[in-house]
């Protein structure tokens, strides 16, 4: 973690919200209120705005859960935020990563042992990150498999999780209790 304590003191208690924001709080889909959404609600009117955007993202992007958390595993790496990474990983195991391709994630994208789709995949995450733009031969291999759609998806995951990113990098969110962070 970049910071050993939290910028933006998550909130403990739901009760001292009021009746709107402890509304978006419980429009969480991820189960209890985890450190992200018990600090990001501490703006509850930019909370509700983010949520819409980030429910797109996570749960009706078009392109496949396991691409998507590809995606968002390398661009946490890539921007070295450990809760993104952490919260991540359980998630990409649910959409069936492997320990052995969640940990390639952290390795370049022509690391042995990647599909070529995939080693596309942290490819176009790389690039936006360097370069916020996708070079015409990893858009041409995403899109030899992708619809406009979901290269727009991919796109807006990528730049979604950026900037989840550096909110959690600036504001000192701390990992969640059980949730580890990087591979040491």
């Amino acid at each position: 973690m970049r910071l050993s304590q939290p910028r933006v003191t998550p909130v403990n208690d739901a009760s001292t919200l009021d009746e709107e924001a402890r509304e978006s709080l419980g429009a969480t889909s991820l189960g209890p209120a985890v450190n992200i959404f018990r600090t990001l609600i501490r703006h509850p009117k930019l909370f509700k705005r983010w949520l819409v955007f980030a429910n797109h993202v996570l749960f009706k992007s078009t392109i496949p859960a396991r691409d998507r958390e590809i995606l968002i595993l390398r661009t946490g790496w890539r921007c070295g935020a450990e809760y993104e990474w952490g919260q991540h990983v359980i998630i990409g195991k649910a959409v069936g990563l492997t320990d052995e391709e969640i940990l390639r994630i952290t390795q370049e994208p022509d690391a042995p042992g990647w599909d070529p789709f995939d080693a596309a995949l942290v490819r176009a995450a790389d690039e936006l990150h360097d370069d916020q733009f996708v070079s015409d031969e990893t858009w041409t291999a995403l899109a030899e498999r992708y619809s406009a759609p979901q290269l727009m998806d991919a796109v807006f995951a990528v730049g979604q999780y950026t900037l989840v990113s550096m909110a959690l990098n600036s504001f000192g969110v701390q990992l969640d209790p059980g949730v580890g962070g990087f591979p040491r």
